[in-house]
């Protein structure tokens, strides 16, 4: 005999309970967080749909002056700022790299490690702690690149410490650049720009 499958719930741990079994007020909790979610997934459909919109838009204008008009917009990596006549909207597109490491950061974590065996305990220990806490990866199982990056301006005339930055150096790999697009506004030409928030919790 077939059940209804209208007539049953699945629940956290995965079993089936027929609904005549469920507490009334877990049936409202359940119906009010669906009813949100779709709504809320509309909204990140729409934004999605927005972003593309809003990079082909730009995309489209930024060829339309370099064709009609040889005007060109733009800084370095791409940061783009467009404004309205009067100054009191913006929009602003910053191009972010993301930065990670090849397989040269490994041949650099053993000259360096060689570099703190070799030296004098005593003379080097601050040295030590900034070099250990530069390689230890953080709480998200990430390296710090900026940390890393930073043995660099160390001025240490070593010639294995050299080699293991040179390996730093090599190491360095420059992924696809991520664009983020900002929108400001402000009441007159002579107010602060605020930031349009398109996250949900700052709106």
């Amino acid at each position: 005999m077939s059940h209804n499958p209208d007539d049953y719930m699945t629940d956290s741990a995965g079993r089936l309970v027929p609904r005549a079994n469920v507490k009334p007020e877990d049936l409202l909790q359940d119906e009010l967080v669906k009813k949100l979610f779709e709504r809320a997934r509309s909204i990140r459909d729409g934004m999605r749909q927005f972003r593309e919109d809003a990079d082909s838009d730009i995309r489209a204008f930024l060829d339309l002056l370099a064709e009609q008009y040889g005007a060109k917009k733009g800084g370095a990596k791409g940061n783009l700022t467009l404004a309205t006549y009067d100054g009191c909207e913006r929009i602003t597109i910053a191009i972010s790299d993301t930065i990670t490491f090849g397989p040269e950061l490994q041949i650099a974590k053993e000259l360096v490690d060689s570099c703190l065996t070799r030296w004098t305990e005593g003379g080097n220990a601050n040295i030590r702690a900034v070099v250990t806490d530069a390689f230890d990866v953080g709480k998200e199982g990430k390296l710090n690149v900026s940390k890393i990056l930073g043995l660099r301006r160390l001025s240490i005339d070593d010639e294995e410490w050299k080699r293991a930055m040179q390996a730093i150096t090599d190491a360095v790999k420059v992924n696809a650049s991520r664009s983020y697009i900002r929108f400001h506004e402000r009441a007159s030409p002579d107010s602060a720009f605020i930031q349009v928030p398109l996250d949900i919790a700052k709106a």
